[in-house]
């Protein structure tokens, strides 16, 4: 890895770790609604005996790792990206010798590594010692968690990336952003694991979107559900995602750029 990828990765890590009451309260808040959906998805389990076929500890599991991703995917969050196209800023980022692209990407990086010690870390422990989580049997799926991890952010950082684009035609992306946040929280398992919606949509959800990728696949990775198999293949799926999704930015922003040159920006 060259100096400058590795040089934006921990620019993006130390200016995440300054805002420290931001993650305290982050890590207060996504362990209070933790408790909230784990003892309501653990009563439904006690009647049911399972919930879309997840037992009890596995429902720990898809709550608490769902809200340390919550913070570490972020996908919720816009990037700076749309302001700097209004502003003109965006033509500075242009000149630069590196593509803003991977220096979005880099940057975001480290904001998921500091992410992952703090807002994922910390409610993972309190899940654990409030409840007791799941614990993989293969220890194989360890290694397959944390690269599908990493792929859940880099598809998470491309979608945002391609909203920011989009600046380029639309200028104000407030009505896409909140319609952004609105499906890749429903579709991404955030609320609730996708199992539970009828099997036609399900599928639909995992074959033609993304939205899976940003928290389901790493979830059902976790709890071994398929097993080591069907995790290797959700993670291959997370793979195609990332790097069509990439292409996809790579794609859209030279249109956007060619935009701005034919405007005389």
């Amino acid at each position: 890895m060259s100096r400058a990828p590795l040089a934006l990765l921990a620019a993006g890590f130390r200016r995440y770790s300054t805002y420290r009451q931001a993650t305290f309260a982050g890590i207060f808040t996504n362990s209070v609604f933790g408790f909230l959906r784990c003892y309501l998805l653990l009563s439904v389990a006690e009647e049911a005996g399972s919930v879309a076929g997840y037992s009890g500890s596995q429902l720990v599991t898809y709550v608490w790792l769902g809200q340390g991703m919550l913070a570490t995917v972020n996908s919720w969050t816009p990037l700076d990206l749309a302001e700097r196209v209004r502003t003109g800023d965006v033509v500075a980022d242009l000149l630069r010798p590196i593509d803003p692209l991977w220096t979005y990407l880099w940057t975001d990086l480290g904001r998921a590594c500091f992410a992952v010690l703090t807002r994922l870390a910390v409610p993972l422990g309190v899940g654990a010692f409030a409840f007791g989580l799941y614990v993989p049997d293969d220890p194989l799926v360890y290694p397959v968690l944390l690269l599908s991890l990493v792929l859940a952010v880099v598809t998470g950082f491309a979608c945002r990336y391609l909203i920011g684009l989009t600046a380029f035609w639309l200028l104000d992306i407030r009505g896409l952003n909140m319609v952004w946040v609105f499906f890749s929280g429903f579709a991404s398992g955030l609320y609730f694991p996708l199992a539970v919606l009828p099997e036609w949509l399900s599928t639909l959800l995992w074959v033609a979107t993304p939205f899976p990728v940003l928290m389901q696949s790493s979830i059902d990775i976790a709890v071994e559900r398929g097993g080591l198999g069907h995790g290797l293949l959700v993670l291959a799926g997370q793979a195609a995602w990332a790097l069509l999704l990439l292409w996809a930015c790579r794609v859209v922003q030279r249109r956007g750029v060619r935009r701005l040159v034919v405007q005389g920006g």
